[in-house]
């Protein structure tokens, strides 16, 4: 890897921080405050020293055996039943209680928030399933760290796209509603002034242009998380900027503690994040348990890509409406638009998001999915991660996600799948296959997560969806 002292070359263009001249909404950049009571290189670059790690060492994991535990230095951390053993404040266990309605920490938050909140603020590595409160974890760990009389930023969220970026800075809103704290989403268009915010949630190609230019201090800075980190560390990711981020942050203050979260690691990328983040803890969910057995998926052969449009408009748009809300998912931005034409053309009502549309238009129709206004939402990979919208319990896989080589992309294809069925609730997946590339593609992911996927007996069968649905608990 190039040596991060040298000048960057020139960034590549990445959708997430597309049209830096675009002027900006006053909900993407206006600072938000919660009032009350309302290689060599990655050597350089690795936090801490070098203590050797002991599986499960003095951690209590008492029913969460299925995480994989792996703790460093002599601290003893012990799970907690309830957010009282985690020394919270009063402001946040009122914002955990009356506006997350939360009763006691998951499974995931009950092992990592321990590991986050407990001097001396060990970096964590953590892999947890969608929908079982990841997001909750680090927001909450950075309100937690953040000192409330200091009026400078203190937190760094990095995310991979704007919409994630907005959304959880919503949960932290929400969660931090009772503190006090002020936050910033800084994404594509943010006014190049001064950045006094607490917590600064953002996309890698602004938060890495605001830290670069000292618009964003870092010499404050306690914690510093990346969502979706196995994307945001990925080569084909935004690897660069990460690092460098980190390299800043290194460079201005020390002792900052690293989160590092996502649904899935591959094994590349969880070696790689060991290298980078060296003292810390780790958390790791084994790959058999993340084929997501609560959501029944199934494989519809189609004739043609006709029929796979006539599937949609007969079977699938029929079941829409005695359902909650669906997303169907394609794989290029061309596709997106296309198929939105021909259902709207048809007389269905459906909205689409891709990559190309203007920000605004994307808030909007997102916001307006949000709301429940539309309940079938056609679109690329962009809400493929970390994308929480509870009353989605149907996705359609109208395209089978592949890497650009051709094959399988099983991280995608697990992150779509957890849009239906959040947080617990029943969902269902159909899988569209039409050529014998995508036969291969699905045989794949079968063999891959261990999981048979079940098939509809034909793609002209309303009585075999009407089954699937019955089964998956939906009618």
């Amino acid at each position: 890897m190039a040596d991060l002292d040298k000048p960057a070359p020139e960034p590549k263009r990445s959708w997430a921080d597309e049209a830096e001249n675009v002027p900006p909404s006053s909900s993407e950049t206006t600072e938000t405050v919660a009032t009350p009571p309302i290689a060599e290189a990655v050597d350089r670059l690795s936090i801490g020293g070098e203590d050797k790690t002991e599986e499960t060492k003095g951690l209590d994991l008492s029913d969460d055996s299925e995480i994989k535990a792996v703790t460093t230095g002599n601290t003893i951390y012990a799970s907690a039943s309830t957010f009282e053993e985690l020394n919270l404040s009063q402001e946040l266990l009122k914002g955990l209680y009356s506006e997350m309605n939360f009763s006691k920490p998951s499974r995931i938050q009950a092992v990592s928030l321990p590991m986050i909140l407990t001097p001396p603020y060990r970096n964590l590595i953590a892999q947890a399933h969608n929908g079982t409160g990841k997001t909750t974890c680090f927001t909450l760990g950075m309100l937690g760290r953040v000192d409330m009389k200091q009026k400078v930023p203190q937190a760094i969220c990095v995310c991979p796209t704007r919409e994630l970026a907005i959304q959880n800075e919503e949960v932290l809103l929400r969660l931090g509603k009772y503190t006090g704290v002020t936050s910033l989403c800084a994404v594509a268009g943010l006014p190049r002034t001064p950045i006094t915010a607490q917590v600064v949630i953002g996309t890698p190609g602004t938060l890495k242009r605001c830290i670069t230019s000292g618009q964003l201090s870092t010499r404050y800075m306690k914690i510093l998380v990346f969502d979706e980190a196995d994307h945001m560390l990925a080569e084909d990711g935004f690897q660069d900027d990460s690092l460098r981020i980190m390299k800043y942050i290194e460079r201005s203050t020390a002792n900052c503690q690293v989160l590092l979260f996502s649904a899935t690691f591959n094994e590349n990328v969880k070696d790689f994040a060991s290298k980078v983040v060296k003292d810390g803890n780790q958390l790791f969910v084994k790959k058999e348990e993340l084929s997501l057995e609560s959501i029944k998926q199934y494989k519809v052969y189609c004739p043609d890509e006709l029929a796979k449009i006539e599937l949609l408009r007969d079977r699938i748009f029929l079941v829409a409406e005695k359902l909650a809300q669906t997303i169907i998912f394609v794989r290029t931005r061309k596709s997106a638009s296309d198929l939105h034409k021909t259902l709207s053309d048809a007389g269905w009502s459906c909205t689409a998001i891709s990559g190309n549309l203007e920000q605004e238009k994307r808030d909007t129709l997102i916001k307006e999915f949000r709301a429940g206004l539309t309940k079938v939402l056609i679109c690329t990979d962009i809400l493929a991660r970390g994308f929480d919208q509870s009353q989605v319990n149907l996705v359609v896989n109208f395209d089978l996600p592949v890497k650009h080589y051709g094959g399988p992309d099983y991280e995608v294809y697990l992150h779509r799948v957890g849009r239906a069925g959040r947080f617990g609730r029943k969902g269902a997946v159909f899988n569209l296959i039409c050529t014998e590339r995508d036969k291969k593609v699905m045989d794949d992911i079968e063999k891959y997560f261990q999981h048979h996927v079940a098939e509809i007996p034909s793609w002209q069968s309303e009585e075999g969806f009407e089954a699937a649905l019955k089964e998956a608990g939906l009618i």
